[in-house]
């Protein structure tokens, strides 16, 4: 569903919009994106970002232009996540710390990353496959593992 809330760039390319959840949000000019993505309001996607299948933007996350984002990424907005506070009653939107994340112009992120909030992901950098992201990437740097480690330098 794509609410009408979202505001959509030109000559976006979403495959299968009825296996979308997309509301409050903005897509840039030329973005794809997969069946069974999940955007949620505040989150700001970049021009010509291709979004794969089953990834997850909650609020707090911006990803700049000419992005890559394989399927079944999940970022996630809060360090302490917790279902109620200590006297029982369920938690609101005021009673945790939205932890906001940035990946910068050109990064890629491979399938099955977990992004911990917070964060920066830097411009041209890459994160392998399955790894879980803790800290911020350096610029132009692939990253591993879990927690996911820097590996090599990548050339601009």
């Amino acid at each position: 569903m794509i609410k009408d809330d979202v505001v959509l760039g030109k000559d976006v390319k979403i495959y299968q919009p009825d296996l979308v959840n997309l509301y409050g949000c903005t897509i840039g000019d030329e973005t794809s994106i997969g069946a069974f993505v999940e955007i949620r309001k505040g989150v700001v996607i970049g021009a010509r970002v291709k979004i794969q299948a089953f990834c997850i933007i909650p609020e707090g996350v911006i990803i700049e232009d000419e992005v890559f984002l394989g399927p079944h990424i999940a970022f996630t907005n809060d360090r302490f996540p917790r279902a109620v506070n200590p006297d029982g009653s369920r938690m609101s939107e005021t009673d945790w710390q939205l932890e906001k994340t940035l990946v910068k112009r050109r990064a890629s992120i491979g399938g099955g990353v977990t992004i911990v909030g917070g964060i920066t992901i830097g411009e041209g950098s890459m994160v392998a496959a399955g790894a879980v992201v803790t800290k911020d990437v350096p610029d132009y740097t692939l990253v591993a593992g879990m927690p996911a480690r820097a590996v090599r330098r990548i050339d601009e």
